[in-house]
């Protein structure tokens, strides 16, 4: 991985990228380290070749989809279908299953074998506890933007909406074999590390770069990639990346969040265009918008756009349904939430019968 990335990357609108974090689990579904069987010590199915990794802890692998192309969200569902198969077809062959939430009700982390690569384990010597207890799997979204002073702007304008998908994405009340009263952990708990949660403005470009220049350059991170906010202006990629889901089981809930980033950045990109000057808000609200998602899931009241009052979730869903013409985070705040089918699942069958359902 380069150190730094480059204005000169974003020359696309509109792509799409998915990347997903899975739990590798044994045959009583518990999360066990597969890592090395299934990135190093075997060839993957063709789709994942080079888009298969590891993350913190043996235990979890990521996906990335190829590239889709411009505003294409039926060639990303049938990339995103494509990826899952090969994952489970590949895990099944050495024995294992592919699981999906935001945290695995069942990893204790004090049990779990960390990866041995040296980019984790200089990070682990870094950051030390917050990431020793780094169980957290997400859904990551990227979105092509043509100019990075654009990418820049979406990126400060898309922080007021990361809370609603948070919140309709909540999907990790348990850690370490407890139930947190949180619907989303997950959030609550990488926030403990550097460099994470709702990130502040920049006025341009060249501000994000001097960031992450001095970043670098001061040893603050190794590289780039160590910007862990809740949506950055990818400067390897040259996307707009929003970091703000829990991971998923359900392939569709997971596309309702592609439609709706992919909305977002394309309302977002056009307003830029137009000459908006935005609202720049202060992250204090957001963090508390975040907090909000974190502990009450689909149930959680957020600030409005102005900050002036607290309006129910399902009212700002159908806001932006309206708004923005899509309907996928209509049908996810409509369902169960995550959270709350973990919590009756573990109630009325207990943790084995909720390991199970987290499979793919």
């Amino acid at each position: 991985m380069d150190r730094r990335g480059s204005s000169e990357t974003f020359t696309r609108m509109g792509t799409l990228g998915i990347e997903e974090e899975f739990f590798v689990v044994d045959d009583r579904n518990r999360p066990t380290s597969g890592t090395d069987d299934l990135v190093y010590e075997s060839d993957p199915p063709e789709i994942l070749d080079g888009r298969l990794d590891h993350e913190l802890f043996k235990c979890v692998v990521e996906t990335q989809t190829p590239t889709i192309g411009a505003d294409d969200l039926d060639e990303a569902r049938e990339q995103l279908a494509a990826v899952r198969s090969a994952l489970v077809d590949h895990a099944e062959a050495h024995g294992y299953g592919i699981a999906a939430a935001g945290l695995h009700p069942a990893a204790k982390w004090r049990e779990l074998e960390h990866a041995e690569k040296p980019r984790y384990q200089a990070q682990l010597d870094r950051i030390q506890y917050p990431q020793h207890r780094n169980t957290t799997a997400g859904l990551h979204v990227h979105v092509g933007v043509d100019d990075a002073d654009k990418a820049v702007w979406v990126a400060n304008e898309i922080r007021w909406h990361l809370p609603i998908m948070l919140a309709l994405s909540a999907n990790s009340p348990y850690w370490n074999g407890f139930d947190t009263g949180l619907h989303s952990a997950r959030a609550k708990i990488f926030e403990a590390l550097p460099n994470t949660g709702v990130p502040t403005t920049f006025d341009s470009y060249a501000e994000f770069d001097e960031f992450e220049r001095t970043m670098v350059e001061t040893g603050s991170i190794d590289d780039r990639g160590e910007l862990w906010y809740d949506v950055r202006p990818h400067s390897g990629l040259g996307t707009v990346e929003v970091r703000a889901p829990d991971g998923q089981a359900d392939q569709e809930t997971v596309m309702a969040f592609v439609e709706y980033t992919h909305a977002l950045v394309t309302d977002l990109s056009e307003r830029y265009e137009d000459g908006e000057s935005g609202r720049k808000h202060r992250r204090e609200p957001l963090d508390e918008n975040k907090w909000r998602a974190i502990r009450h899931g689909h149930e959680a009241e957020l600030l409005s756009r102005d900050l002036s009052e607290t309006v129910d979730l399902g009212e700002l869903v159908d806001r932006e349904c309206e708004r923005l013409g899509v309907s996928g985070i209509r049908a996810v705040y409509d369902a169960e939430s995550g959270a709350e089918r973990q919590r009756r699942l573990h109630d009325e069958d207990g943790m084995d019968a909720l390991c199970r359902s987290l499979k793919l």
